[in-house]
């Protein structure tokens, strides 16, 4: 039997600095919307199932997350766009 923990060298499965960080902070946002929205929303553990208010409060709480999250990542692309532009314009007048 082959070790478990033998390298792997498939270049599929392998991954970058960058590509690392992305999963990690994917995961870092998963376990907080968990957190999140079952904090706010799970209050009977005496039964099994989710109540009907239960589910609808975490398909809100998922829903204004997701939303939050999307919105956030795009000011922070605009404002990249407006830092790189900044650079650039800085650069042009450092060289004329």
């Amino acid at each position: 039997m082959e070790n478990a923990n033998a390298n792997v060298t498939d270049p599929n499965m392998e991954f970058d600095a960058s590509q690392l960080a992305s999963v990690k902070e994917i995961f870092k946002s998963y376990n907080k919307l968990t957190e999140l929205c079952f904090m706010d929303c799970a209050t009977d553990f005496t039964i099994g199932d989710l109540k009907s208010e239960e589910v609808r409060c975490a398909e809100n709480c998922t829903s204004k997350f997701l939303k939050a999250s999307e919105r956030m990542t795009q000011r922070f692309q605009e404002y990249q766009l407006i830092m790189n532009e900044h650079v650039i314009t800085a650069q042009q007048n450092a060289n004329a």
